[in-house]
């Protein structure tokens, strides 16, 4: 158990100010690093004027307003309307509610392995029984099929209210779809009207090398989710979709969606400090080059397989146990990585965006070397 005592940049300190190089920002959540001077002044200067309002519409929140007019910029036309929410998991709430209400219909498909939150809509969408099988029952007219897989695609039926699928899907050990897939998905939704919400909130803001995944494709999604990276290391999440959708919340019930605090101000000025480091130093377009570093020296007899989409990487060995003592071997020589809720003999890699080369030579010769005392040579 670290206990940590402070946190810059790509690092963090711990007693006796021991240093660790954090290659997995909190788990995509410190995508510009860790204490950015923009994001801290900013919570700093929102915190002296107010940190809580009521949400419900009542008062306009400055903040609120701010952020979601930049991240609406950076979006496609029909992603035009930003309800924020507290995390990544109440962002799925939110979306799997707003796709019934805007279909009229009940059925939710999603992917094995996949991984959208705790709670329990987003535990009935999650790809893996071992982590549901002690909560249910769970919501009925869910249908899962394989991610990546084409011919899965034909359940998108008449029926359907939405696909709930990942840009990249992260905790299978970042599987990253081929062939235009999710090109189809959207072609396939749009055959039956059912509504694609993509999850994007560890590939989001910079992680892949685009501000969002969804540019690597031709597909923009009807309703996109947020979270992770979307604060600067502040709790934020969001779905985001058109007005035209986002109106049936308005109504019958007249609070479709209720957050006491999503949209808090302070996390929302820290959201928007975040945005505005990413678009000033376009840092997301090294992220293919730093990729690429991480590629050529991250060689060794003992990795199986690296896959990889930009920063966000998984080092396969034979097994979770050898798995295991090679993380904690990086964390005792000062390296702070982990492994995939569905596939834990893989090994993490999603450093802050800001990381540099000699840093990069750095903690991969941690990893390196952890290899080589664990396995040999």
């Amino acid at each position: 158990m670290l206990e940590i005592e402070r946190a810059s940049g790509i690092y963090l300190y711990g007693k006796n100010e021991k240093k660790y190089i954090d290659l997995i920002s909190g788990i995509s959540v410190s995508n510009i690093g860790h204490c950015h001077p923009e994001v801290v002044k900013a919570v700093q200067q929102q915190a002296e004027k107010f940190m809580h309002l009521m949400v419900y519409g009542e008062y306009i929140h400055y903040p609120q307003v701010a952020y979601a007019k930049l991240l609406i910029e950076q979006l496609p036309e029909k992603l035009n309307s930003v309800y924020f929410v507290n995390s990544g998991a109440e962002a799925t709430e939110g979306a799997m509610k707003l796709a019934k209400r805007v279909t009229n219909r009940a059925e939710i498909i999603y992917c094995k392995n996949s991984y959208h939150g705790s709670t329990q809509g987003a535990l009935s969408v999650m790809g893996d029984e071992y982590f549901k099988n002690a909560f249910r029952p769970l919501l009925p007219n869910t249908k899962m099929i394989r991610y990546g897989v084409a011919e899965d695609l034909e359940n998108i039926s008449n029926k359907t209210a939405a696909i709930i699928i990942e840009a990249v899907q992260a905790e299978s050990g970042v599987t990253v779809p081929e062939n235009n897939y999710l090109d189809k998905v959207r072609a396939q939704c749009d055959k039956h009207g059912a509504l694609m919400i993509l999850d994007e909130i560890q590939t989001g803001f910079g992680r892949t090398g685009k501000l969002f995944a969804f540019q690597h494709t031709h597909s923009i999604p009807d309703i996109l989710l947020l979270a992770k990276g979307m604060g600067g290391g502040m709790p934020i999440g969001a779905f985001i979709s058109a007005t035209e959708n986002m109106n049936q919340l308005t109504h019958n019930p007249v609070l479709g969606h209720i957050t006491t605090f999503g949209g808090h101000p302070v996390t929302c000025a820290a959201g928007k400090a975040t945005l505005e480091v990413l678009l000033a130093t376009k840092m997301y377009e090294s992220v293919a080059e730093k990729e690429k570093m991480f590629l050529e020296k991250l060689q060794h007899k003992f990795i199986k397989k690296v896959n990889s989409k930009g920063l966000l990487m998984a080092l396969e060995f034979d097994s979770y146990e050898t798995n295991k003592k090679i993380i904690d071997c990086c964390i005792e020589a000062g390296l702070i990585t982990d492994w995939f809720l569905f596939a834990p003999h893989c090994m993490r890699i999603a450093p802050p965006l800001i990381i540099t080369e000699p840093e990069i030579h750095e903690a991969c010769n941690v990893i390196l070397q952890a290899i080589d005392k664990v396995c040999g040579k």
